[in-house]
């Protein structure tokens, strides 16, 4: 009797632990005082590359390495009677220049902001490469741009990730 007792405890014990570090390992997420933004990282494989501080907010991660996965977020500003489309035409045009460039269809998206979800794909060094940029809307004239590039398979693998990165994207509270 008395060796169950103790096997109880231990049991418990060794449960909370593995909990603990199952939680701790689950995801981690980013926050600075340098933006007013936060977001959670469903791996452990993002890293942050660049980090934003008080004359440059530009955040970037990559997913172990540049071309599996690559993420930035940047602000963008909304003219007072533009839309989102006319902003993510915008950024088209830019990209068009990219070698053998294809446009991918728009969808919806709605997390913690919700907006739009722009896919792309073109080629790098010989090799196929895909954008997949969430445009989420916070406020009257503000946008941000989750650009999420990397090799077109890796992309799409890591999905689900970026997908629950952009839903986890929010506005600090005040």
């Amino acid at each position: 009797m008395r060796n169950y007792g103790f096997a109880m405890i231990f049991a418990l014990i060794a449960g909370l632990f593995v909990t603990g570090v199952a939680a701790a390992q689950g995801s981690n997420s980013f926050s600075s005082p340098n933006v007013d933004y936060v977001f959670s990282l469903p791996d452990q494989r993002w890293k942050q590359t660049v980090k934003p501080s008080s004359t440059a907010s530009n955040v970037e991660y990559v997913y172990g390495d540049r071309t599996d996965g690559h993420l930035e977020v940047r602000r963008l500003k909304l003219p007072p009677s533009g839309i989102l489309s006319d902003l993510i035409k915008e950024e088209e045009e830019k990209l068009q220049f990219l070698q053998s460039f294809i446009a991918g269809k728009n969808e919806q998206f709605s997390g913690s902001l919700s907006g739009e979800v722009y896919n792309y794909e073109y080629v790098r060094s010989g090799r196929p490469m895909s954008g997949r940029f969430y445009f989420l809307k916070a406020g009257d004239n503000s946008v941000y741009v989750l650009r999420f590039t990397g090799f077109r398979d890796n992309l799409r693998t890591i999905r689900n990730q970026t997908d629950a990165i952009a839903r986890s994207f929010a506005i600090k509270k005040k």
